[in-house]
């Protein structure tokens, strides 16, 4: 009986020989997403590209999607991100280190291993917004602004527009 593929995985090994590794990870798996998720359903699949990038540098690119559901900042309803990103980092040991290439980020390995769920996580973190909100406003249920309604009015007539501000200007004039 075999297990499931390992988590962490050996960077150094794996960019000298440019191997190709995905996985699928459930997103309930993620902890740092759980309070940015309506639901925790759904899973999460990376691609990783190992890859040489000097003598003694190593480096990936990575490849995410998901499709998370998150709540509508705008009206509160749930509603999926696509979610399709990628990345370029540069593996080290040192926290400190600079990348070689400016279009790679630096990723701490330790004892030359790094988690690939972790890399999936921040990836997906990077790519959900602070306050996400629906693609299609008609759907969303925006409210459209303007005046606002009178609170009291009584419920078989239209309700009469209230203009807190409209007394202000005439106010200005006398000042």
């Amino acid at each position: 009986m075999t297990g499931a593929p390992p988590d962490l995985v050996d960077c150094v090994r794996l960019a000298a020989a440019g191997a190709v590794v995905e996985r699928v990870y459930p997103l309930a798996r993620f902890e740092r997403l759980a309070d940015v998720l309506a639901e925790p359903r759904g899973q999460l699949k990376i691609r990783v590209a190992f890859e040489r990038l000097g003598s003694d540098r190593f480096g990936a690119t990575l490849a995410v999607e998901a499709a998370p559901r998150l709540v509508c900042q705008r009206c509160l309803q749930a509603f999926d991100l696509p979610v399709n990103v990628g990345s370029r980092v540069e593996f080290t040991e040192d926290e400190g280190a600079d990348a070689a290439d400016a279009d790679r980020e630096i990723c701490k390995m330790t004892a030359g291993r790094v988690s690939l769920a972790e890399l999936a996580e921040e990836e997906l973190l990077l790519a959900v917004p602070v306050a996400p909100i629906c693609a299609d406003p008609a759907r969303c249920g925006r409210r459209s602004v303007g005046a606002v309604p009178a609170i009291g009015a009584p419920s078989g007539e239209p309700p009469q527009m209230r203009r807190p501000f409209a007394g202000l200007q005439d106010l200005l004039k006398k000042t």
